[in-house]
């Protein structure tokens, strides 16, 4: 081996190409186009996959610090850009791209973010309509979570104030765009509900981009708002925006304004309504008043009030009418019984044994008292008992004989 050679070891030529690597201007901002597969999160926050289309693939990592400002959720055939620099790993000598942002490509990666959670919260069902509580229709107390500063409230208040200056209004300021937004509207909703602050609460926010409504796209504030159990009116943006938590919330409004129309009656509108009531009950009180005047003018006039002595003489005609017609059926049903009483005393004297004894018939009884009836229930020197109409006989067998001659003499 010559001498002269230089000898390097695998991590110094890894190192090597590394650092050849990063000098390249092209290597170091990358905007690279393919298909994600073989996507995993590890427990760390970092997140690996790889990018291939139909002439290649290329391995990629996205550190945790990039992975938290991801809007989406990468899934394996997602068609992306990924942004990011080319380098090699010098302990596996592989090059990888070192992904710092990825763009889902088509739709941009907000809407993407809102199609995939509008569908898994769907798929839990926050917003089945059986989840809907019903808004209050006088609430004593009110809600406002939204930022104290903004046009939205100031709305809010005046509608309010101008449709039903009787409910008390609490207004709890949470910012509303920008990073911690979210988890102050969340904390806002928790807190309103633990103490029990309100009867309804109303939560959004005046219109904007989609980037400055995001705050009410996150998880956090639709999973807040459905395990509220006061119930939420989502008033954020305009009419054609559309929120995660106008679809969690109770009641969406178009506007705020339109939530504080939503959230009250206007008394004006119920002050004509009572109106027409007072006016239908005082309407109906003339007409009752008017019909019992007619029935005691009526009353007045009759006979029984103006002579009540010739009408107790004609009530009493018919009482004695009555009392004859009530005398006259008692008789006809009382000789009716008798006469039916009689017929049935005839026929049961016609059937009674006695009647047959006094015609010559007796009745034979053994010691035991049944009734004799045949010559085979007698024996010779047998006891017997004969029933005639007027007395007993006691007497004994001494002979026995059949209709055709003696038997057993």
């Amino acid at each position: 081996m010559d001498r002269d050679v230089q000898i390097f070891s695998v991590g110094q030529v890894n190192h090597y190409i590394k650092g050849w690597m990063e000098q390249d201007r092209l290597l170091t901002g990358l905007m690279i186009r393919g298909e994600i597969s073989n996507y995993k999160m590890y427990p760390s926050g970092h997140h690996y996959f790889t990018l291939k289309d139909a002439d290649g693939a290329l391995r990629c990592v996205m550190f945790r610090g990039d992975a938290v400002r991801l809007r989406f959720r990468p899934e394996n055939g997602m068609q992306v850009i990924a942004a990011g620099r080319i380098t090699v790993f010098p302990r596996d000598g592989q090059y990888q791209l070192y992904c710092v942002s990825l763009t889902p490509e088509g739709a941009g990666d907000l809407q993407l973010a809102f199609e995939q959670l509008k569908g898994q919260l769907a798929g839990e069902g926050l917003f089945a309509p059986a989840h809907k509580k019903p808004i209050p229709r006088y609430p004593e107390c009110i809600a406002l979570v939204t930022s104290p500063a903004g046009a939205a409230v100031r709305d809010m208040l005046r509608v309010l104030k101008a449709r039903w200056p009787a409910s008390r209004v609490l207004v709890v300021p949470v910012r509303v765009q920008g990073e911690e937004a979210a988890q102050e509207i969340a904390a806002a909703l928790d807190y309103v509900n633990y103490y029990q602050l309100a009867e309804l609460i109303i939560t959004g926010r005046g219109g904007g981009s989609i980037e400055d409504l995001w705050a009410f796209n996150e998880e956090t504030v639709a999973r807040a708002i459905h395990r509220s159990y006061i119930p939420v009116i989502s008033a954020v943006g305009h009419e054609p925006d559309v929120t995660i938590a106008d679809y969690v919330a109770d009641l969406r409004a178009a506007t705020p304004s339109n939530a504080a129309e939503l959230a009250v009656p206007d008394r004006a509108e119920l002050r004509q309504v009572l109106d027409q009531l007072s006016g239908r009950l005082v309407q109906a009180g003339i007409q009752r008043v008017s019909r019992a005047r007619q029935r005691l003018e009526r009353a007045a006039s009759s006979r029984v009030l103006r002579d009540p002595g010739e009408y107790l003489l004609g009530r009493r005609q018919q009482l004695d009418a009555l009392s004859r017609r009530l005398l006259h059926a008692q008789s006809r049903t009382v000789e009716g019984q008798r006469r039916r009483f009689a017929s049935l005393a005839a026929s049961l004297d016609a059937l009674s044994p006695l009647k047959v004894l006094g015609r010559g018939y007796s009745i034979a009884r053994d010691e035991e008292g049944r009734v004799i009836s045949r010559l085979e229930q007698t024996q010779e020197g047998q006891r017997l008992h004969l029933r005639l109409s007027d007395g007993t006989l006691c007497c004994r067998v001494e002979e026995r004989s059949a209709l055709h001659g003696k038997e057993n003499t």
